[in-house]
């Protein structure tokens, strides 16, 4: 079987910084996802398209109900020291997060990974890996950048025409 590299943009641990991240379930990459990893299109211009993509693909989709509640109670409740979140929307098969980075990147995306997995794998009565490995981040570069990035992840379920969308999103200044 011929397994297909994909190109992933350099992540930039940035302690004390702003950070936007995006993670997607593992079920949902299809042909369409591949494409575009595949593609020359700039990482910017990836994301944008993947983003609404998966706004409306079912593929993949497993966060609803008490799920929601159940991962924002988690990344919420958890030690400051590590992140704080800003803004988060949780779709029904990718999460989008601002968060002010207080440790190593990689270990803030760990815990936001592994804690929901295990979270949604108890819930949903399965086991194995629940998200794909690779994630997006974009550093915040000033208080502009931060707005139109809190706007996004605040409207996103509304924009996708989700039901429960105000169910979906956590703002600091909602």
């Amino acid at each position: 079987m011929h397994k297909m590299n994909y190109s992933h943009p350099i992540h930039i641990n940035a302690v004390g910084s702003y950070q936007f991240i995006t993670f997607r379930t593992k079920e949902s990459l299809d042909s369409y996802l591949k494409k575009l990893y595949a593609s020359k299109e700039t990482e910017k211009i990836k994301q944008y398209k993947m983003d609404i993509h998966l706004d409306t693909s079912k593929k993949g989709a497993l966060l609803y109900g008490s799920l929601l509640k159940e991962i924002k109670d988690y990344y919420l409740g958890y030690n400051e020291n590590i992140f704080e979140i800003e803004a988060l929307s949780i779709m029904p098969n990718h999460i989008h997060i601002l968060l002010k980075q207080n440790d190593n990147l990689s270990n803030i995306v760990r815990i936001l990974k592994g804690g929901s997995a295990h979270i949604i794998n108890k819930s949903l009565g399965r086991h194995g890996s629940i998200w794909s490995r690779d994630y997006y981040d974009k550093a915040i570069r000033d208080e502009k950048h931060f707005q139109i990035i809190y706007k996004y992840i605040k409207y996103n379920a509304i924009k996708a025409g989700l039901d429960d969308a105000k169910d979906r999103f956590y703002g600091k200044y909602e």
